[in-house]
């Protein structure tokens, strides 16, 4: 059952992740969380270093996709000013959501990554379909009241995980 959770990168934020790495992987499509990966949760506003990082995505030829369990709205907003597809009220950690954003994308998911803060959402999600998982730091504290509530299982995975030698660079 740890596999299952276990990503296969770890980094502080999404802008730590190195492109030119996951290349070398064979890595050429992303699926990207929204809340506290790409924006503070609730908010709207991208920050600068993260719209930069996406265009240096899309210079080096990756595809994106955001996929979130947000509601469509807010999702749509920050996906248009991202100039990326979406797939939203997604229910992750559900295949359906991320063979949706696959399919946007015209990937396989050998060629993919996950990226996102959950353990039991984004990395747990990517796992069952097989894809490269990625887990990031939140940007915020501030989270949904059940997000918050699962972070404390979370918190004991991610020890687990470390214990058992899966993750080594979580500080």
């Amino acid at each position: 059952m740890l596999q299952a959770l276990c990503p296969d990168e770890v980094h502080s934020r999404l802008v730590d992740i190195d492109l030119e790495g996951l290349l070398q992987k064979g890595i050429r499509a992303l699926i990207l969380d929204l809340d506290n990966t790409l924006v503070k949760w609730h908010e709207a506003e991208v920050p600068a270093e993260v719209d930069h990082w996406v265009d240096q995505a899309k210079a080096r030829g990756f595809k994106l996709c955001i996929a979130s369990n947000a509601l469509p709205e807010r999702v749509k907003l920050i996906a248009g000013r991202l100039g990326i597809p979406y797939v939203s009220g997604a229910l992750k950690p559900r295949r359906t959501p991320f063979r949706k954003a696959l399919m946007r994308m015209d990937v396989v998911s050998q060629e993919t990554a996950v990226v996102g803060d959950q353990i039991f959402t984004d990395v747990l999600g990517g796992n069952r379909l097989g894809l490269y998982t990625i887990l990031t730091r939140p940007l915020s504290r501030k989270e949904f009241p059940t997000t918050r509530m699962l972070r404390g299982l979370e918190n004991w995975v991610i020890r687990k995980l470390i214990q058992e030698g899966y993750i080594s660079n979580w500080r």
